[in-house]
């Protein structure tokens, strides 16, 4: 039976955190090297991972490539802040409306299959899936772990479900302009969510359908059906 591939973004699209995870990211990068980390505007960077962010800042303060070591340092620590902070305030880190059910509603369906395509690395985005209740269990999931642009991130969860799924048709489920930019390169359909409801930045960017959360999920399985990749 051929499969709509779903493939969800997770910061913005189903876990919000009103910036504290990249406050987080920001405070660990000054704990370990004692230099401020020059800005969490992502688009500020040559590609929103965090491969491509964390190396960019250490060429821009040391001159030189990161070591392997140094960043599994830097994740065990920004994931044990990433928790800490969980813990202290957890009603500031929450699911986007209905994310869990609408995922859970997905495997539950012969029709698609589940992907989660992530910019961020995976340590961490397993601790904010976790702490909204998403299991990963009968997921796909890729990160930034050795990928440095999110087109390999995304091009990693389609070949894996293609190994054992007929997919006939691919959808990315993202929140940012770097979500559609992407998909736009790869030709790839894309469904804009904007959880603040300010639709319009995805719209004005060429994407042609985007909602503001997972509450009416006949729409949202309507909305996959007919969305395509951004124009422009």
């Amino acid at each position: 039976m051929a499969k709509t591939l779903v493939i969800f973004d997770i910061d913005g699209t189903l876990v919000y955190s009103n910036k504290i995870d990249s406050q987080c990211f920001a405070q660990t990068y000054g704990e370990i090297y004692g230099v401020a980390f020059p800005t969490i505007d992502w688009t500020k960077y040559p590609h929103v991972t965090d491969t491509t962010i964390f190396n960019t800042v250490i060429r821009q303060h040391f001159g030189r490539e990161a070591a392997a070591e140094e960043i599994a340092e830097f994740q065990h620590r920004y994931v044990e802040l990433l928790v800490k902070r969980r813990r202290a305030q957890p009603a500031e880190f929450m699911e986007v409306p209905n994310a869990r059910r609408t995922v859970e509603q997905l495997l539950g369906d012969d029709r698609f299959v589940v992907g989660i395509g992530t910019g961020g690395w995976l340590r961490p985005a397993q601790v904010k899936l976790a702490h909204v209740g998403i299991s990963v269990e009968s997921i796909v999931v890729a990160g930034a772990d050795g990928h440095e642009q999110r087109e390999g991130i995304i091009g990693q969860v389609l070949e894996t479900v293609t190994k054992s799924h007929h997919v006939a048709r691919t959808v990315y489920v993202g929140d940012a302009i770097w979500d559609v930019t992407t998909t736009r390169r790869m030709n790839m359909n894309f469904l804009g969510i904007r959880r603040g409801g300010d639709l319009e930045v995805l719209q004005n960017a060429g994407t042609g359908i985007v909602l503001q959360d997972y509450r009416d999920y006949e729409r949202f399985i309507q909305a996959i059906f007919e969305a395509t990749p951004p124009k422009g």
